[in-house]
């Protein structure tokens, strides 16, 4: 699990990454003055593109999920062998009141997984994993899709891309002054030759790494109370013994070794599933299946 968190927080990190580099390059962002930083412009700054980087991401989800997770796009005018699966995401989909019918698609690996992605409602996508569809009985499977689809309803790709990009505002926003900090002390210690402006990038860029892993851990918090709810949004389009049983079966299958491990961390806030080692609890993007499936017990 923690290769599928780092990998997660390397994707964001990467996204300010290029985007700073990009700006550097072109000179934007004219926050200094002689008397220091403009706070003001400099978080106007920030937050616009700290906002732009998420929505790219946003937009370019489903296309980056099928081709990264070789997703196998369902035609439902002929889905043959699925023909089961896409009659029952079009069945939660408009239960859920969804104004489009999301794609459905299927990708092979041994994990008992699938994931909800798009940029909007009218334009989601819902894939399931082949070890999920061979190792899960029905009842499991519609568990399994109607808290897909809740995700879709619920509009969490839109909110957890608007959490992060606050998140990456915020990054940008105190490494840039966390390396102005840096270089003024080195010009009070060695006079004007004290930093240069590569210097001043570099420091910006560690910071960006480092703040992007604080950062990292709310984003976690907020996908963790997301899973919640789409548990429960799940128990309302397929029943709550179904959605119950099909945190059970996860529960049961990840007490046994997975023969593959493929899973994309850029896509793992929005899985059905997710285990993390104590070390890696605070960026664990879903709550345990234990406690999972005792909230909804509760209900």
């Amino acid at each position: 699990m923690f290769r599928r968190i780092a990998l997660f927080v390397l994707t964001n990190i990467l996204v300010i990454a290029t985007i700073t580099i990009v700006l550097q390059i072109l000179g934007v962002g004219n926050y200094l003055t002689n008397a220091g930083i403009d706070f003001g412009a400099l978080l106007a700054f920030c937050l616009v593109w700290g906002m732009v980087g998420s929505f790219i991401s946003l937009g370019l989800s489903r296309i980056m999920a099928k081709w990264s997770m070789r997703v196998r796009v369902i035609d439902p005018r002929n889905p043959g062998e699925f023909r089961d699966l896409v009659n029952m995401v079009h069945g939660m989909a408009q239960k859920a009141g969804l104004p489009a019918m999301p794609e459905v698609g299927v990708y092979d690996s041994a994990e008992i997984n699938a994931f909800a992605t798009g940029p909007s409602k009218r334009r989601s996508l819902v894939a399931v994993s082949t070890g999920l569809l061979q190792r899960m009985d029905r009842d499991q499977v519609e568990g399994v899709v109607g808290h897909e689809v809740a995700h879709i309803a619920n509009g969490d790709m839109v909110t957890m891309t608007l959490i992060q990009g606050v998140i990456n505002a915020f990054v940008m926003f105190f490494a840039r002054i966390a390396a102005y900090a840096v270089t003024a002390a080195m010009r009070r210690g060695d006079g004007e030759q004290g930093a240069s402006p590569m210097l001043n990038f570099m420091l910006v860029m560690v910071f960006q790494i480092v703040f992007g892993l604080l950062g990292s851990i709310v984003v976690a918090w907020f996908s963790r109370l997301r899973e919640f709810r789409a548990d429960r949004g799940g128990a309302i389009y397929a029943g709550k013994a179904k959605m119950i049983a099909a945190l059970q079966g996860l529960q049961r299958a990840y007490g046994r070794p997975v023969e593959e491990e493929e899973e994309h961390a850029s896509l793992n806030t929005l899985k059905i599933s997710g285990k993390a080692s104590r070390l890696a609890s605070l960026l664990s993007t879903h709550p345990a299946l234990e406690l999972r499936i005792a909230r909804l017990q509760e209900r």
